[in-house]
């Protein structure tokens, strides 16, 4: 039986794109929203989830193409320091050695990189597997504010020192925060939120996690979406890059507010309300799809 063709509308596509852009860097799981705003509303939203065309689910190209925008954005947000940051991985290979705090900076984000793009070739068909399953979403949003919180409790109990340069991040701390990065694979549990935590967990300030957190999530998205993203142009696909293109625009722009918020938001302040909300959500996705 032939699946019918997706139609996305402009109106579904700016409103994925707001939901996208302010989710994505937040610690609430924008894959997770992204599979339950759908769920929820139902009707054309809900086919977005079952439609596949042409082997693949036009939909999640269009999330790719929506984290593509949220991640250039991100490399604008911080291009001053990422021109260091490349400078200085092209000085260390030229010199074939590592002699100072941004070459270091740069080589441990590309170790923190490592995990992540190995274990996302190699699962990426188990893992995209629930991404149509609104009731494994909510039960992974739940669980992604049990660990929000769990690791403020942790950190407040157990952690008397923090580390607040993110410059001086050990190799070791790096490599279980990449690690770690590896569980937003499922959609429900937020890379940001994830990445930040075991930051926390290593002995990261609030500001240092979230700093390092925002850094290593550039170079994971954009090489998702080099991957997948040509595959937008299939015939069977491509008549929604229109609303791809508008709802990418509205990504873009949603995720640089959010980061300004953010930045400024764990200088001061902490997991706990992220965790609240995705405990709510995620129970009550559980308990509607269940």
């Amino acid at each position: 039986m032939k699946v019918k063709s997706l139609e996305v509308s402009y109106f579904q596509s700016i409103l994925t794109g707001i939901l996208q852009g302010f989710s994505e860097l937040f610690p609430i799981s924008s894959l997770g929203h992204s599979v339950l705003v759908p769920a929820w509303i139902g009707g054309s939203w809900e086919e977005f989830l079952t439609n596949e065309t042409s082997g693949e689910s036009p939909y999640l190209l269009m999330i790719i193409a929506l984290h593509l925008a949220s991640s250039l954005t991100l490399l604008w947000f911080f291009r001053d320091r990422w021109l260091v940051l490349i400078k200085a991985f092209f000085t260390s290979m030229k010199n074939r050695r590592v002699s100072n705090a941004s070459e270091q900076l740069i080589w441990k984000i590309i170790l923190a990189t490592i995990p992540v793009g190995v274990l996302g070739v190699l699962f990426q068909d188990q893992v995209g597997e629930l991404f149509s399953d609104p009731y494994a979403v909510g039960a992974f949003l739940f669980l992604n504010g049990l660990l929000l919180v769990t690791i403020e409790v942790y950190k407040k109990s157990r952690i008397a020192r923090e580390l607040a340069d993110t410059e001086k991040i050990g190799n070791g701390q790096a490599l279980v925060i990449g690690i770690a990065q590896s569980a937003a694979l499922f959609p429900g549990i937020s890379r940001f939120g994830i990445t930040m935590s075991a930051g926390l967990a290593r002995g990261l300030s609030h500001s240092a996690a979230s700093d390092f957190a925002f850094l290593i999530a550039t170079p994971v998205i954009i090489g998702a979406s080099i991957l997948k993203l040509p595959k937008l142009f299939d015939p069977e696909i491509s008549h929604i890059l229109g609303p791809v293109l508008i709802g990418s625009f509205v990504s873009a722009i949603c995720t640089y507010l959010s980061i300004a918020f953010l930045v400024r938001w764990f200088k001061t302040h902490t997991l706990y309300p992220f965790a609240i909300y995705s405990l709510i959500i995620g129970a009550l996705s559980f308990w509607r799809f269940s």
